[in-house]
């Protein structure tokens, strides 16, 4: 299964989360890892890349952290631009139909936080429902989201479980989906 991990971290020189998940994530064989700010610092996609590399991919994997209950805005103009009618959606855009979509998000603050009665008084997968939406219009199977809450506070070894426990997420076999109202 080819696999590709597009991370959109603003600032990946300083990421500890992002850069140890995308470190492990490239180590694994099929997987190809695009570190989208790298690309677009300047935020003018090359859409013709950014579709050849979802068409080669039957696993695209969107992480990033979480910024104020959302993505970093790359990745909503990467959307934008990348996913367009006629190719991703619409009565002929049908390029990504069948493959799976994975969202690998890093809120700051920990799990307990993110449940009807912590502090964001929402859980994750609910903040990542805009994202399952544009995995049904665009005709993806959306997997349960890889989680990695509490990202500022995380011990080394925390992190090192972590990174291994997505490597080996984003290279099974078969991924659950996550049901529209889970």
């Amino acid at each position: 299964m080819a696999t590709t991990v597009f991370v959109f971290h603003p600032n990946f020189a300083a990421s500890t989360v992002n850069a140890r998940l995308a470190a492990e994530a490239e180590k694994q064989d099929g997987v190809t890892v695009r570190r989208l700010y790298d690309l677009y610092p300047d935020f003018r996609i090359d859409v013709a890349a950014e579709q050849a590399a979802l068409t080669a991919s039957d696993r695209i994997v969107l992480q990033f952290p979480m910024y104020w209950y959302s993505c970093p805005p790359l990745l909503k103009k990467w959307e934008d631009d990348v996913l367009t009618y006629g190719w991703a959606y619409g009565p002929t855009g049908d390029a990504l139909h069948g493959k799976e979509m994975v969202v690998a998000v890093s809120p700051g603050a920990p799990g307990a936080a993110y449940r009807r009665d912590g502090a964001a008084k929402y859980e994750v997968t609910e903040l990542l429902r805009p994202f399952q939406a544009t995995s049904n219009l665009i005709g993806t199977t959306f997997a349960k989201p890889f989680v990695t809450a509490g990202a500022v506070s995380m011990s080394a070894a925390e992190l090192d479980a972590r990174a291994a426990a997505y490597a080996v997420y984003i290279t099974s076999d078969s991924l659950e989906p996550l049901g529209d109202y889970e």
